[in-house]
């Protein structure tokens, strides 16, 4: 019987599906060798699959809004005040979140990094949380 451009024979074909029958059924590998699977995430990795930090949300502490800000801003962007900071992150495409948190700073103050930027603005989604 000829298949085609189809390189494999019918028994190999059908070796493949029984193969992967595990896997479609259970949704996560089968495999008996550990190192055939992906590495699975460490505790203090970010959580990406979360989609973008929003600061004062559920689960955004610290830690997780300096990274996003330091991912998007960078070093170069400091020091500065918040209005321009918002600015940077408007034009670098950042999640609405980070930009409306930034605009809620005060507009006077400066910062000289992420690291008080980010506690200036958890500071703030809190006080917004209490307020509510």
């Amino acid at each position: 019987m000829q298949r085609g451009s189809d390189r494999m024979s019918v028994h190999r074909d059908n070796e493949r599906k029984h193969e992967l029958q595990g896997l479609l059924r259970s949704g996560h590998p089968t495999r008996v060798e550990e190192w055939h699977d992906p590495e699975p995430a460490a505790e203090d990795d970010p959580q990406i699959w979360g989609g973008p930090v929003s600061p004062g949300g559920l689960g955004s502490s610290l830690e997780t809004v300096r990274l996003e800000l330091a991912r998007i801003l960078g070093r170069s962007s400091f020091p500065a005040a918040a209005g321009e900071l918002a600015g940077v992150l408007r034009r670098k495409n950042a999640p609405d979140a980070l930009v409306e948190a930034l605009q809620g700073l005060p507009r006077k103050e400066r910062y000289d990094n992420v690291q008080q930027l980010a506690e200036a603005v958890t500071a703030a989604g809190r006080g917004r949380e209490g307020g509510r």
